[in-house]
């Protein structure tokens, strides 16, 4: 197949790309349109034909199929939509619904395992000597995500969650979670969890950002105690990973991991909670920027 469609669907956008495959994943058009997710379900099917069909009329070329980058999990037992912070396509047939509207077949992953794919075909890992068997992507933003990927495949697992560390317990006297359990990674170290972190200490309600810049001001004890939790539980959180997986190279990807300290010291964050005397894996920012999950969506096909 010499051309490869891709979609991610967003949570405030929906971004459609077309790929070259025979002129190195070449960008032959790219588009994005509004998800418009308050106003329900079926709009955001209608704005995904929409994508396409304009798509379609600027290139001059039809899918054969098409790649799609979801907020949720595809359950492998049923085919409805869950796990998703997109309420309004939980329990949903989406897959079905696509190519019942559009009448071509769809193949559906997760934003976080097409995070991973494209950078370890098309970004970060592209570029290094030796070729890793085992890539794991890790989003930390609004939410805490993973994808991974092995011998250039994406591994969904028996109930569609492989790659979920969001959702391991890291904290059980923490806060709730929308997931059902308490002290969840992603309500430890993701960016809402480490302002209401902030919050708690100093009564004072600051952005991520805002909390950072304190940090590298060094005239904020509570912005350097809010980093040292990060640094900290992101280290307990991702020996997790490399306990289990043992991946060669782990991407940092997300709003959070623009606060470079963390690929900067996720080794040692990492070595005291891995079982072996050292962490050699390999970490490393992402090169694809937001286009990681459009492109991740393409390569799916």
């Amino acid at each position: 197949m010499r051309y490869k469609w891709g979609i991610d669907l967003g949570g405030t956008k929906i971004e459609g790309v077309i790929l070259d495959s025979h002129q190195d994943n070449k960008v032959i058009n790219r588009l994005r349109v509004p998800t418009e997710q308050n106003k329900g379900y079926q709009h955001i099917l209608s704005q995904i034909k929409l994508l396409l069909e304009t798509l379609e009329s600027k290139s001059g070329l039809t899918p054969e199929k098409i790649g799609m980058g979801t907020p949720g999990i595809l359950d492998p037992r049923n085919g409805a939509m869950k796990n998703s912070n997109t309420q309004c396509l939980m329990g949903k047939m989406m897959k079905k619904d696509l190519e019942a509207l559009l009448n071509m077949p769809f193949v559906l992953s997760n934003d976080a395992n097409c995070f991973a794919m494209a950078e370890a075909k098309m970004g970060a890992v592209k570029d290094l000597e030796t070729k890793p068997k085992i890539v794991f992507g890790v989003i930390m933003g609004t939410g805490v995500g993973g994808g991974l990927v092995v011998n250039g495949e994406i591994i969904n697992g028996l109930h569609g969650i492989g790659g979920e560390w969001g959702h391991n317990v890291l904290d059980p006297d923490g806060i709730d979670c929308y997931c059902g359990k308490k002290g969840c990674v992603e309500q430890v170290i993701s960016g809402p969890a480490l302002e209401q972190f902030y919050k708690q200490k100093s009564n004072k309600q600051l952005s991520l950002k805002e909390i950072y810049t304190n940090y590298k001001a060094g005239n904020d004890p509570i912005a350097k105690e809010t980093m040292d939790h990060l640094i900290t539980n992101f280290g307990k959180a991702i020996s997790v990973i490399i306990n289990i997986l043992d991946p060669e190279v782990i991407v940092l990807g997300g709003g959070v991991n623009n606060i470079l300290e963390i690929a900067d010291c996720a080794k040692e964050a990492a070595t005291p909670y891995v079982f072996n005397n050292e962490v050699r894996t390999t970490f490393l920012l992402p090169k694809l920027g937001d286009s990681a999950g459009v492109f991740g969506a393409a390569l799916l096909v």
